[in-house]
C-alpha cells in the first residue's frame, strides 16, 4: 500500500469562519493600526481646540507638494490592485510591472516628503518649534514609516515570487500586502485635509 506524496507546498489553514488565518491576522493588525492613528487624530483635535491660536495649514505647509503626494499614493493603490489582478490571472510579467510601479510610487512619495521636510528644516521649523509642528512631524513621520514598511513588504513579494510563483499562498500574500498598502493610502487621505487644508 503506497502513501500519497506530500504536496510541494502547504496550504493555508482556513478555520470554520471561512477566513484564512493570514487574512484574519492582517485585519487584526490593521485594527490595531486604526486605533493608533485614531488616538493620534484625537490628540490632534484636543490640542488644536485647547490652543489659543492655531496656524492655518495652507499658510504654513506646502499644499502643492502634499497634493502631488496624494495623487502619487492614490495611483499606487491602483497599481497595487492591478498587481493583485495580474497575480490572479497568472500574468507574471504583468505582476512584476505593477508591483514595481507600486514600489516606485512609494519611493516617489518619500522623496517628495523629504523635500517638504528639508524645506521646513531649512527655515528652522522642527518638532520642538511648537505644538503645531510637533503634531505635523509626528503624524506625517509615523505615516512615512508605514510607507517604508509597505515598500519593504512589496519588495519582499517581488523577490518571493521569483522562487514561489506557483505557491498556493502567493496570491493571498499579494492580497494581504494590498490591504496594508490601501490602509496607508487611507490614512494619508485623512492626514492631507486634516493638516494641510483645515
Amino acid at each position: 500500500m503506497t502513501t500519497p506524496a506530500a504536496a510541494p507546498y502547504p496550504s493555508e489553514h482556513v478555520p470554520t469562519t471561512g477566513i484564512p488565518n493570514g487574512k484574519l491576522g492582517v485585519w487584526l493588525f490593521l485594527a490595531s493600526e486604526v486605533m493608533l492613528f485614531a488616538t493620534l487624530f484625537t490628540t490632534y483635535i484636543v490640542l488644536r481646540m485647547a490652543a489659543p491660536s492655531w496656524p492655518a495649514g495652507w499658510e504654513v505647509l506646502n499644499v502643492p507638494l502634499a497634493t502631488l503626494n496624494t495623487v502619487v499614493l492614490i495611483t499606487s493603490s491602483v497599481t497595487m490592485v492591478l498587481a493583485y489582478a495580474k497575480a490572479c490571472e497568472r500574468d507574471r510579467a504583468g505582476f512584476y510591472r505593477m508591483i514595481g510601479l507600486t514600489i516606485a510610487l512609494g519611493f516617489a512619495f518619500l522623496v517628495v516628503k523629504a523635500f517638504e521636510y528639508g524645506a521646513k528644516f531649512h527655515h528652522g521649523h522642527f518638532p520642538s518649534t511648537d505644538i503645531f509642528y510637533a503634531v505635523y512631524f509626528t503624524m506625517t513621520g509615523l505615516h512615512g514609516l508605514h510607507v517604508i514598511g509597505g515598500i519593504g513588504f512589496n519588495v519582499y513579494l517581488a523577490l518571493w515570487a521569483r522562487e514561489h510563483w506557483e505557491h498556493p499562498l502567493f496570491i493571498g500574500r499579494v492580497e494581504y500586502g494590498g490591504l496594508y498598502w490601501h490602509f496607508v493610502d487611507i490614512v494619508w487621505i485623512f492626514l492631507f485635509p486634516g493638516l494641510y487644508l483645515l
